[in-house]
């Protein structure tokens, strides 16, 4: 008889037992699929952040580029005409 209680308790005790191990796995689960749940919607968040940048980056490109005025060409003063021999002595190393 006391083999039977003896038994049924540790029945019921490792029953105890893989049941709190399923609650707990469950909880872990649950935790787990929720933090990659909001990883995957912070990722698309920021593609979707990344895509308006691009987007507005262009668009000021194209806004610099309308502003811009046209390069005129730099008038150079006149200079006055130099002799051949300043010339010649400028290409000439000092020592």
């Amino acid at each position: 008889m006391n083999d039977m209680i003896n038994s049924g308790a540790l029945n019921l005790a490792s029953m105890a037992f893989s049941l709190l191990v399923l609650v707990v796995g469950l909880v872990v689960w649950f935790f787990v699929n929720r933090a990659s749940v909001k990883a995957n919607e912070q990722i698309a968040l920021l593609e979707a952040l990344l895509e308006q940048q691009k987007r507005q980056t262009a668009l000021l490109r194209r806004i610099c580029d309308a502003n811009e005025p046209e390069a005129q060409p730099e008038e150079t003063p006149a200079q006055p005409k130099k002799d051949d021999d300043d010339d010649f002595i400028r290409l000439v190393a000092e020592r």
